[in-house]
């Protein structure tokens, strides 16, 4: 086998036996990957818990062994790329950053490179982790409106003059009432166009939501990739992040 240096953002971690894991991890070289690492949930004196690296959004510097063929393969030496000031130790952080993870993990179907998807979901997590309060309570939406663009079914920012509703079959604004129900009505559709012409996080902060209107603009992005991702089923992180942020 040979060896390549990556870098990557963990996304999954899982016990395996007595002290290894399995852990999903979103490449920059190989997309997405399965690694087993062993020996890692022994704790040692000098590093304490050696899983630490391996928890979810953690973005890591590789050198791993790599066969197109193999499902699961082993990595040689790892290290973090970025510590985080605050993405763990921040509850409104850590549940945004679970919810990330989770939808690119949902999104993820086929092992392919992809630098541009990651240079954005690896710019996303460390924007995040030095951003304000202000802006992390908006975060959650705008990053699924943006995410969307990299598999196929971006909703389009333009709206045009009376295009009141947001088709989320057709990820397009519309004049009339859609004929099914899977629309989103004026006022969300207007926020929705607002946020999909923020290209910077800390433009976020401008815009002022209630409660309310993210849980209802999160829960139609849900609906949105599920209509477009077969099997998308729903987001386990969702219910929790829309307390956290309630």
């Amino acid at each position: 086998m040979t060896l390549f240096p990556t870098k990557g953002i963990v996304l999954r971690s899982v016990k395996y036996g007595e002290t290894s894991v399995i852990v999903a991890i979103f490449t920059e070289r190989f997309g997405l990957q399965s690694y087993i690492v062993n020996g890692i949930r022994t704790a040692t004196k000098k590093t304490g818990p050696k899983g630490n690296p391996f928890q979810p959004a953690a973005l890591l510097d590789l050198v791993v062994y790599h066969q197109d063929q193999k499902n699961i393969h082993r990595i040689k030496e790892y290290h973090w790329d970025t510590i985080y000031a605050h993405l763990y130790s921040d509850i409104f952080k850590a549940s945004v950053a679970t919810f990330m993870v989770e939808l690119l993990q949902k999104c993820l179907t086929q092992p392919e490179e992809n630098e541009p998807l990651f240079a954005f979901m690896e710019d996303a997590l460390q924007q995040l982790d030095k951003t304000t309060p202000a802006v992390v309570a908006n975060y959650p939406v705008f990053f699924a409106i943006h995410l969307a663009n990299f598999f196929g079914f971006r909703i389009a920012d333009a709206r045009g003059e009376g295009a009141f509703y947001l088709d989320l079959e057709e990820g397009v604004f519309t004049r009339e009432q859609p004929a099914h129900q899977r629309f989103l009505d004026p006022a969300p559709a207007a926020v929705i166009s607002q946020l999909l012409k923020v290209m910077q996080p800390s433009e976020l902060e401008a815009i002022l939501l209630t409660g309310q209107q993210r849980r209802q603009l999160l829960q139609a992005l849900e609906a949105y990739y599920a209509l477009h991702l077969p099997g998308f089923g729903n987001l386990r992180s969702l219910p929790v992040l829309q307390e956290v942020l309630g």
